[in-house]
Order: C-alpha cells, then structure tokens, then sequence
C-alpha cells in the first residue's frame, strides 16, 4: 500500500479506529441487522458536507484549546473522538464490512472482543498522531451530490509534511438519525475493503477465534504501519 507515514495521514488512520471501538457495544447488541435507511434528507438537516467539516473544526478548536494537556495524558484524546467524531460515524455497519461474511458465523463476543482488540491496535499505532493534527493540513472540498441522495462523497485533502495534498473521501449514507460516514477512502484505497480483505484471508486460513487471540496478544504490532 501507498499511504504515507505522515501526522496528518496517521490521525485519519487514528479517527478510524476510534469509530470501530464505539461500536462494540452496539454490534452485541443486535449485530445481524442492516442499518435502516432513511427518507430523502428533510429540510434544514445537516448535509453530508457540514457534517465532516462541522466534526473535523470541533475537533481542532479543542485540539488547539488543550493540546498541552493531551500531550500530557494522550488517553484525554480518545474522549474528543467519542464526543465530537463518533456520533457521526455508523459504526456496527462499518464493522460488519469489515469483517464481511464472517460476521454471521461470529459469535456476540467474538464480534466485540475483534473490535475492541483492532482498535487498541490501530489507536496505539496512531492515536498520538491526533495530537499533530492542525487546521492548515484539512480542506473539505465542495459537494457535489444530489441533494435528495441517499448516499454520499464528500471529498477532502489532507496536506503532507512535504506540502502534498491527499484525498481523503468520506463515504456516506442516509439512516433515521441523518447522515452517518461509514467508510473513509484514502489515496484510492477504502479502508473497509483494504481491512476485510486483509483479515478475511487470514480467518479464512487460521480461523476467526486465533486471528482475535493475535490482535489481542500482539497489539499494536498486529496492525502494520500504512506507509510508503
């Protein structure tokens, strides 16, 4: 893969991972049914583009407030993203992409233990990487979409330490509570097939239960680095 190891790019990675973990819960819950959709958009709700720019400025406004102390306790950094970047993200059926057909053969404890256990990796690989993240490195281009759609791309660049920027799409779509993001695509590559390929085939070959032991012994060290 061509992702670049950058602070920018890691935070995304980072804000990813944090979506899973808020779904584990959920997923226990009734983790076999689809998430509804909803009508076309109601006068005067928020759209798709307002969405991700209006989370993304939230968080840099509090990133920028208190970036000392979440230098100090990086952990303060996950309760930022439950507060301002989760609730827009539909997180149970982000992960049920993720992990694809063998979702229904899992067990509820199966599903949450590989959640929880893909985001303590991802999150201890990038999570420090939020704490870099400023507004000058995000632009959320215009929208493009019908406004009646019912899914959606909103398009935005993420600058490089070396000026580059990089397009990072947000995938999203209608449910009862509006619009939710579901996938992030980054350089072309979606993050939801880019990781259901990769640990199909290893559940394929080894089994779900030992892919989850691996996550949960070995850690960040599970999760390569998405770099160039």
């Amino acid at each position: 893969m061509s992702f670049q190891r950058t602070p920018a790019l890691a935070a995304t990675w980072a804000l990813l991972a944090a979506s899973l973990q808020w779904s584990a819960a959920a997923l226990a819950a009734d983790p076999t049914q689809p998430t509804a959709q909803a009508a076309p958009s109601a006068a005067g709700q928020v759209g798709p583009r307002e969405l991700i720019e209006d989370s993304a400025q939230r968080m840099l406004k509090d990133l920028d407030a208190n970036r000392a102390a979440y230098r100090t306790d990086p952990k303060l950094v996950h309760k930022l993203v439950d507060q301002v970047l989760l609730p827009n993200f539909d997180t149970p059926y982000a992960a049920r992409q993720v992990l694809g057909p063998h979702w229904r053969t899992a067990t509820p404890v199966q599903r949450e233990r590989f959640i929880k256990a893909f985001y303590q990796s991802l999150v201890e690989n990038y999570g420090t990487a939020l704490l870099e993240f400023t507004a000058d490195k995000l632009v959320v281009l215009p929208y493009k979409g019908a406004p009646d759609a019912q899914s959606a791309t909103v398009r935005t660049q993420v600058k490089t330490s070396d000026g580059t920027r990089v397009p990072v799409n947000y995938t999203l779509h209608q449910t009862p509570d509006g619009w939710k993001a579901w996938d992030v695509t980054i350089e072309g590559i979606s993050y939801v097939k880019n990781f259901r390929t990769d640990f199909g085939a290893e559940i394929d070959q080894k089994g779900l239960e030992a892919v989850i032991t691996r996550l949960e012994t070995e850690g960040p060290k599970a999760i390569p680095r998405k770099s160039a």
